[in-house]
Order: C-alpha cells, then sequence, then structure tokens
C-alpha cells in the first residue's frame, strides 16, 4: 500500500507539547510551510502566545490547554481540530516529560506520572487520531529519540517508556498496514 500525504500547505496538523522545544519549532515550521495548525499542551500562556506569532506570521493556528495523559482531554484536542478545520491530516505526539534521578531514589508517583505522559498521552493521541486519518489517510508522528533503543543512566524510567512507545508504534504501524489503512 503506498501511502499519499498531502502536502504540507494543505494539512491539518496537531502538535502536542508544542508550547516549547521540539513541539514549538516543528509547529512554527509547518506553519512557515502552509500548514493549519491545532497546538496543544498545558501551558496555556506559552500556547497563547505561540499561536499569535504564527498568525502574526499570516499562519492559521488555534491552541487546546491539554494534559495528554487524560485521554478525555486528549480527545478534546481532536474535537477542537475537527470543530474548526474539518479533519486532522498528521497528529504528532510530543508531549513529554523529564525526571532525572537515579531509579531507586525517583518517587513512584513521577515514575508513573512520567509514563502517562511519555509513553499513555502518545498512545491517547494515536487513539483520538485515528478515526480521522483512517477516512483520508495521514500520518501519525510519535516522537521517540535514541533513548527508544538505548537506556542510560539517571533516566531509566524515561528509557523505558521511550522503549514501550517503540514497541507500541511498531504494532501500530504493522496492524495498519495489515488492515490496508492508508496511516
Amino acid at each position: 500500500m503506498k501511502i499519499r500525504l498531502k502536502p504540507l500547505s494543505e494539512q491539518v496538523v496537531v502538535v502536542t507539547g508544542a508550547s516549547s522545544g521540539i513541539g514549538l519549532v516543528t509547529a512554527k515550521a509547518a506553519a512557515r510551510k502552509g500548514a493549519r495548525l491545532v497546538l496543544s499542551a498545558r501551558n496555556g500562556a506559552d500556547l497563547h502566545r505561540a499561536v499569535e506569532e504564527i498568525r502574526r506570521e499570516g499562519g492559521r493556528a488555534i491552541y487546546v490547554i491539554a494534559d495528554v495523559a487524560d485521554v478525555d482531554q486528549v480527545n478534546g484536542i481532536a474535537a477542537a481540530a475537527m470543530r474548526e478545520f474539518g479533519r486532522i491530516d498528521t497528529w504528532v505526539n510530543n508531549a513529554a516529560v523529564s525526571v532525572y534521578g537515579r531509579i531507586s531514589e525517583v518517587t513512584l508517583d513521577d515514575m508513573r506520572r512520567q509514563f502517562d505522559v511519555n509513553y499513555w498521552g502518545q498512545v491517547h493521541g494515536c487513539r483520538a487520531a485515528l478515526p480521522y486519518l483512517k477516512r483520508e489517510g495521514g500520518a501519525i508522528i510519535n516522537v521517540g529519540s535514541a533513548l527508544c533503543d538505548r537506556a542510560i543512566p539517571l533516566q531509566g524510567n524515561y528509557c523505558a517508556a521511550k522503549h514501550a512507545l517503540k514497541a507500541f508504534s511498531d504494532a501500530l504501524r504493522m496492524e495498519l498496514e495489515e488492515a490496508g489503512v492508508p496511516v
């Protein structure tokens, strides 16, 4: 199956973790190429600034304050994209949190929160996007890193979440390909 993505200038792109870092840079680059954007993160003030900057430069963007660890809030991101732009073409799961420390010293609450964002947040994003992407095709981008394949000291739980994300992403890709879904 050959997947053909629309030119970026014709796409509606959702980016989580879009208030800073890779997410913000990705959103701004897509806006410069003409994509319509839905930016999401927990930091409303930074999202507002990002959207205002994109609009000042002639782009079209909205933002949704959401915690990707909450499935209902992630579904709300998809609903906002549909209300504003009528579709989703690319969904970028970028939101993540870092916790540095020895595995034996990081609290279980912090470890669970990290998994809720870094793994479950991306799972929620995939599941929110898929019903819309299946209609006309599109892309899901799950942001990982070299730590999807390699563990390092002081970031053991982060690495575990990224390892899990890689396995999830690989299995999802194979399932979609087998079903002939153009995502």
